[in-house]
């Protein structure tokens, strides 16, 4: 990782810490623990894991940049969607979950604004103390007549009507991981042997992880994620459902192609400095851990705990779907100040070479049977 920017002496301390943490931690658990729980103290560890601690995460001055950050176009289209499902659902309210640096509730909040289509009530669910900080002062500084409409949750209300959203959000949450070797599967940890962490193998010790496991047809000396995190969490939010849609943005695939014999070595990604690497050891707690998203297995977990699928297609023909074009349309080519920027960020936003194929939209509805505009052209859920 030589070719990687050096850290400042204070965040190598603070990295060290949570090192620390998490070695003791093995060493509570008998020597061993599964990479979705190195994963879950690496990214939330209180006080010190990557979502927790102060470091700038989004934009130019931290590891990646998401697609709020890159234009409030995406924002603005997905404000009309969002106007869409608070009509039929008969809820005007909006819940984001992990909102970021707060840029993508600006945005849609603007636009409805606009649209003159405000939620009664535009809630967020933040776990990182410092990210809520963050998003109240540029809502508040940005906002201030909308302030009193938004309202910071610590955990997701026992009933849930109207639009639920999240962008990147299940990509950041735990897995396991699984090889599969020798006609036999086993579940891939973390131990130490004192200066550095290392992978060892150990058979399954969850028999829901096993037997999702199982279900998967890979060939020997495959390596792949599976995350009940995520399960768990569309399954929680879909039983909490009364009515309306809750649409994920984020980067996959149905599950054919997630575990294509092809891709023998996962998903795991890791994002430092606007860096990419696959190395989850490497300055941990400075660094974003990631895995893309089984989008098959989201909808399986939606229509067994009452919900169904709405639709599912790439983050371009969504936006494209829902106009994210008009914005421009009425701008004259000729007035290069004003045309190229926008352009320039609808043609990163929905190019197959950027984000607009890689990154997915799935919608899913529980009492509510409308078809969603954005959906329209070139829906994918065949391929679930």
């Amino acid at each position: 990782m030589s070719s990687l920017p050096l850290p400042s002496p204070e965040a190598l301390a603070h990295s060290q810490q949570l090192t620390t943490l998490i070695q003791q931690d093995i060493a509570l658990q008998g020597g061993w623990i599964p990479f979705s729980r190195f994963m879950e103290l690496a990214l939330y560890a209180p006080g010190l894991g990557y979502y927790t601690a102060g470091a700038r995460k989004f934009g130019a001055a931290g590891d990646f940049t998401t697609a709020p950050e890159i234009s409030s176009l995406f924002g603005r289209t997905l404000a009309r969607q969002l106007v869409e499902i608070m009509g039929v659902s008969g809820s005007a309210q909006i819940l984001e979950l992990g909102a970021g640096s707060g840029k993508l509730a600006l945005d849609i909040l603007t636009e409805l604004e606009h649209l003159e289509q405000l939620p009664t009530n535009y809630f967020i669910l933040e776990v990182s103390a410092d990210l809520r900080e963050r998003q109240q002062s540029l809502l508040q500084t940005q906002l201030p007549h909308l302030f009193e409409r938004i309202q910071w949750l610590d955990a997701l209300p026992a009933a849930i009507s109207g639009a639920v959203i999240g962008n990147e959000v299940l990509d950041a949450l735990p897995v396991h991981l699984l090889d599969w070797s020798a006609s036999r599967i086993y579940e891939r940890g973390v131990s130490s042997n004192g200066s550095q962490f290392i992978w060892e193998d150990r058979l399954p010790e969850i028999p829901a992880l096993l037997e999702l496991a199982q279900q998967i047809n890979v060939p020997d000396h495959y390596l792949s994620e599976i995350s009940l995190t995520a399960r768990g969490l569309v399954s929680t939010l879909c039983e909490r459902l009364v009515q309306g849609a809750i649409l994920f943005i984020d980067y996959g695939f149905g599950a054919r192609e997630y575990y294509h014999p092809q891709r023998s070595s996962g998903t795991l990604m890791c994002h430092y400095r606007h860096h990419a690497h696959d190395d989850p050891f490497f300055l941990v707690g400075l660094q974003d851990i990631t895995s893309h998203v089984d989008f098959t297995a989201v909808a399986e977990s939606a229509i067994d705990h009452g919900a169904h699928l709405l639709g599912y297609a790439s983050q371009a023909h969504f936006l494209v779907n829902g106009g994210i074009a008009d914005f421009i349309k009425d701008i004259s080519p000729d007035n290069l100040r004003e045309y190229l920027p926008l352009s320039a960020q609808i043609q990163k936003l929905t190019s197959p070479a950027e984000m607009g194929e890689l990154f997915k939209v799935i919608a899913l509805g529980k009492g509510f049977d409308a078809p969603l505009s954005n959906f329209l052209a070139g829906d994918k859920s065949r391929l679930l």
